[in-house]
């Protein structure tokens, strides 16, 4: 059940497409996308304010895996296309968030190209098995800053 559901701060990188992200059509490689959202979540953080770096050190934590992860493809990708990917994180659970990514192929941001969502669960090492990893309580001053 999540804790919170309202809309939160958006975070904004811009990528541009390489001759090495495209398959043999010459559009983007999906699992590109994938990757490119990956590096928008921790882009997230850092516009907050928390590098992964200061994550794990201040919070103890192993990191922050991906449980699930999904998209929707709409307009394909090219090599040299500027990709503009908004994220933001749309609800908080006690030990998980859900991570919304928008990426448009025009800077005007009206066409999305393709949609995706990830489930992030934050991990610890099981203080009985230290080979075991298991979910922790998100801090409270962690949600906070993506408002």
């Amino acid at each position: 059940m999540p804790l919170e559901t309202q809309p939160h701060r958006v975070s904004r990188r811009t990528v541009r497409v390489e001759w090495g992200d495209c398959d043999a059509a010459g559009i983007v490689y999906f699992p590109r996308y994938f990757a490119w959202f990956d590096a928008s979540t921790s882009a997230a953080f850092v516009s907050v304010g928390f590098s992964k770096h200061e994550l794990i050190e201040r919070y103890g934590i192993v990191g922050m895996p991906v449980r699930d992860v999904r998209a929707n493809f709409s307009i394909p990708s090219t090599f040299e296309d500027e990709l503009v990917i908004e994220t933001r994180i749309s609800e908080w659970g006690r030990t998980s968030f859900t991570v919304q990514h928008r990426l448009f192929r025009q800077a005007d941001l009206t066409a999305v190209a393709v949609e995706g969502r990830e489930v992030r669960v934050w991990v610890v090492r099981d203080p009985a098995d230290a080979r075991r990893l298991r979910g922790a309580p998100i801090p409270l001053e962690v949600r906070e800053r993506f408002l």
